[in-house]
């Protein structure tokens, strides 16, 4: 106790000045890999280091502990190769005044997307016209995004009608359309489900992909199938095939229900995330 009096003591406004700042820096690191696949490996490369650090000062390693002694040296050259499109984003938003502009998709808006997006399959289905839409939830899809043609336009029925009819350059790939409700790329390519456990064994390309992007990001895929016609819709990496068109309105919804309709944008809904993982219940407005 002694000890901690003594630092909090000899703080002087220089290092409260420089403590501050690298707060900011980590803080702000956090936020742009928040919810890329990024952060999933990088708590995953802290969590080994951590424990195999532990073990090595435990046991006394020698070998172990020059071993991690001389990989730290390794990853200051590794990470910004590993994590150089998430630093780009980073740039990028700080170059646009965009850093903590992470904002939601109001309830009419997505309304509206799911809407077209119904309208659209129930004419892609009675074509058998294949297509593959998938939209953005908590996880960034960016990564998958910049693999195929920027869009950044409206959902409407009309517009993915045009983009998956066969015969055009786009139909080939996938629809990706952002939290904003804004459809931010067409022919994207999306990795394949490894998964065994699929309802068909011979399940088609277009279906994992679909499944593929729900394992990896909590993402939501609606699929037409081009030999049947048949929708289907992937979350979490399950399958739920043949659906009608009502039945797929509610799943879309269900699925946007705790994550798009909170009207909370930017820094305010991360300070409201923080305070409930405190246990603290932000205030609400009152009159």
């Amino acid at each position: 106790m002694q000890e901690v009096l003594w630092v909090i003591g000899n703080i002087t406004p220089s290092a409260l000045v420089d403590i501050t700042i690298v707060a900011l820096l980590f803080f702000t690191i956090s936020l742009s890999l928040r919810g890329r696949q990024a952060a999933t490996l990088l708590r995953g490369i802290l969590i080994l280091f951590v424990g195999l650090f532990v073990v090595a000062t435990i046991l006394r390693l020698q070998a172990l502990n020059w071993l991690l002694n001389n990989a730290v040296t390794a990853l200051l050259v590794a990470v910004p190769l590993i994590f150089q499109n998430e630093l780009r984003s980073l740039f990028e938003r700080i170059g646009r005044g965009r850093l903590l502009s992470f904002s939601n998709t109001p309830d009419d808006i997505l309304d509206e997307v799911i809407d077209e997006i119904v309208k659209a399959t129930e004419k892609l289905s009675e074509r058998r016209h294949g297509a593959l839409i998938v939209l953005q939830r908590h996880s960034s899809l960016d990564e998958f995004a910049s693999t195929g043609i920027q869009i950044a336009g409206r959902v409407k029925s009309e517009l993915l009608l045009t983009i998956f009819w066969p015969k055009t350059e786009l139909h080939d790939g996938a629809v990706i359309i952002n939290r904003q409700g804004v459809l931010v790329s067409a022919a994207a390519v999306l990795p394949l489900t490894a998964s065994r456990n699929l309802p068909t064994p011979k399940m088609g390309t277009r279906h994992r992909a679909g499944v593929g992007i729900t394992e990896v990001t909590d993402a939501v895929c609606v699929i037409v199938s081009e030999e049947t016609g048949r929708v289907s819709l992937a979350q979490n990496g399950q399958l739920i095939m043949r659906l009608e068109s009502e039945r797929l309105r509610g799943l879309l919804k269900a699925a946007y229900s705790d994550t798009l309709a909170t009207p909370n944008t930017g820094l305010r809904a991360y300070l409201a995330q923080g305070m409930r993982l405190l246990g603290m219940q932000p205030r609400k407005a009152v009159g």
